[in-house]
């Protein structure tokens, strides 16, 4: 398979079933998927570094996940099934739910920070939001199932990331309210 094909040397590029300008909000969608599973790359590398071996299975999963829900959003042919279904967003729910008894119920809001790996996860979770608002600009529109595996995708990664901190030892950074410098 050829890296390059010259086929987007015009500005326009191909989805299944079509061919759009590199502009297009599909387009759009796609790429922050795309920059959201290379966050996902980033966090999977620090979760190896500090021994979090769950961490790295979970993500492992999402990252493939991901290139699956871009497969999804490539797709302008209603008759081939999308990849992406709503068993994958209540496995996201079961994890946070599992995750949420190990980290115990938010009792404050807390701050990015913590250990490399929170930190990152945090990155991949504004990343996560910022996929889902690309979504919500999509015409015609992404699918409800599509756009409701990435809301909880966000808060999933929330939760990995504060199970992170907890697996590391390290505290959540708690809001304290307003600071002055």
């Amino acid at each position: 398979m050829k890296i390059y094909t010259r086929g987007g040397d015009k500005g326009r590029t191909s989805v299944l079933g079509a061919r759009v300008e590199k502009t297009d909000k599909r387009i759009e969608a796609i790429g922050s998927i795309d920059e959201l599973n290379s966050v996902i790359g980033l966090a999977i590398y620090h979760a190896k570094q500090e021994q979090l071996a769950e961490i790295v299975t979970d993500l492992t999963v999402i990252s493939h996940q991901l290139f699956d829900y871009g497969a999804d959003l490539a797709n302008v042919k209603e008759e081939i099934p999308f990849k992406i279904s709503l068993q994958h967003t209540t496995r996201l729910e079961e994890k946070i739910d599992a995750y949420t008894e190990i980290v115990g119920p938010l009792t404050q809001f807390v701050l990015p920070g913590g250990c490399l790996t929170s930190c990152s996860l945090h990155t991949c979770r504004t990343e996560a939001r910022k996929a889902e608002r690309r979504l919500n600009e999509m015409e015609p529109a992404a699918s409800s199932e599509l756009k409701t595996y990435m809301n909880r995708l966000s808060d999933y990664l929330f939760t990995l990331a504060r199970l992170a901190n907890k697996r590391t030892g390290v505290d959540d950074v708690a809001y304290e309210g307003e600071k002055q410098l």
